[in-house]
């Protein structure tokens, strides 16, 4: 049964400022750079950030799962939002009836859309569903996507007024990808199998469960037409291109993986053919700040190479960020290290060559979970914290455009 928790006794901020201190008591500093910790007094209870986007007002909303031991048996839907200066304002919780929230959190005219899914365990379904809820975390609703089951990645198309979205259905053993609109109307859908046999859907199934591997899927659209999935193709994990044409049954190109062991763990468009990427093989990982990939080219991803960090745990997490940094176009991986902290990783846009590292966390382990450009140029990286090495708890770490800046010479 859900627990209902009141927000005066859950949430507790604590701000540690990345600033001299003869800086604590200026308002500006203390917006442009802070920590915040999002403690929680139900020692049961952990959460995982999904997703973040900073709001109009300067404040900043959190996409988590919440996962109650001994209560949850999936993670719930959990909503934060924090003001400017990293301290809590409001959260949401929404029952264990809807689990699943997928990125990317959007924010069309004023109001946040993801995915999410009905419990299969508490409602009997599996069935997508697009939810709504204003910048305040108010008015939240959902709407039923017709037709589609187990959303896994969703972005917004070119236009900015639908969304791309990958799902998969179980029980015909395919992946989807369709364009949705922000009512929940199904534009344009695909399917590519995932192959035949139960062996072909079980990492599917585990990752959906939170009982196996948890895969970066990821979808968008590129110009001209095309639209890509990094997801489950013919029993391998992949990166595949399609242009959504019903009669064109096969992709129109691709990068296979290796089963479920490798594949990309991030890719950002650049142009028609570049992109800033990262891959895993077998607990390896590898980035590609220079990768150089045609939508028509089929290839494996152990031909593309990549840079090899020693210092990151296996099969990391990696979130992708374009900026302008100094005068210059700079990529920042985020990722977590084997010492537990989250490192941030400054490549050349134009040539891919590093620049810099810096590395987040103090005291207690931290993972990434979303990295995202702030409006006065500087970054925020949302992720988890250990909190006595044992509570899973949200973090915030803003750093000022001067902060980030200085790792670019």
């Amino acid at each position: 049964m859900f627990r209902k928790i009141l927000s005066s006794s859950f949430i507790v901020s604590a701000a540690f400022l990345l600033t001299m201190c003869g800086e604590a008591d200026n308002p500006q500093a203390e917006m442009n750079q802070f920590v915040s910790i999002f403690d929680n007094n139900q020692f049961n209870a952990g959460f995982n950030p999904v997703d973040m986007l900073q709001t109009a007002d300067g404040g900043y909303v959190v996409l988590a799962e919440e996962k109650v031991t001994d209560t949850t048996e999936i993670p719930n839907i959990y909503l934060l939002k924090a003001d400017k200066y990293g301290n809590f304002v409001k959260e949401l919780e929404l029952g264990d009836t809807l689990i699943n929230p997928v990125g990317k959190l959007s924010l069309i005219n004023d109001k946040l859309y993801f995915f999410c899914m009905v419990s299969v365990v508490k409602a009997n379904g599996k069935d997508a569903r697009l939810a709504s809820v204003d910048v305040n975390l108010d008015g939240f609703k959902t709407t039923n996507v017709s037709g589609i089951t187990y959303p896994a990645a969703a972005s917004l198309a070119l236009s900015g007024n639908q969304f791309v979205l990958l799902s998969y259905n179980i029980d015909d053993k395919v992946s989807v990808i369709s364009t949705v609109t922000t009512e929940g109307a199904v534009t344009a859908s695909k399917s590519y199998t995932v192959g035949e046999g139960d062996n072909s859907e079980e990492p599917i199934l585990n990752h959906f469960l939170r009982t196996g591997t948890q895969f970066p899927f990821d979808v968008g659209q590129l110009a001209g037409g095309i639209y890509y999935f990094n997801g489950f193709w013919n029993y391998t994990f992949s990166l595949v291109f399609t242009d959504l044409n019903p009669d064109n049954k096969e992709p129109v190109g691709y990068v296979n993986g290796y089963n479920d062991k490798g594949g990309f763990s991030a890719l950002v468009p650049l142009s028609a053919s570049k992109y800033a990427a990262a891959r895993f093989n077998f607990g390896n990982n590898y980035f590609l700040p220079n990768l150089s990939l045609a939508a028509t080219e089929k290839k494996n991803a152990d031909q593309l190479g990549g840079l090899t960090l020693l210092e990151l745990i296996d099969n990391t997490k990696v979130k992708i960020l374009r900026a302008t940094l100094n005068g210059k176009n700079v990529l920042i991986y985020g990722a977590d290290t084997q010492t537990r902290q989250i490192g941030l990783y400054f490549y050349n846009e134009a040539d891919g060559a590093f620049i810099g590292s810096r590395y987040l966390g103090f005291s207690n382990p931290f993972q990434i979970g979303s990295l995202i450009a702030t409006e006065d140029g500087g970054v925020a990286v949302c992720g988890i914290t250990y909190l006595a090495g044992r509570f899973p708890r949200i973090c915030i770490f803003k750093l000022s455009k001067e902060e980030v800046a200085s790792n670019v010479k």
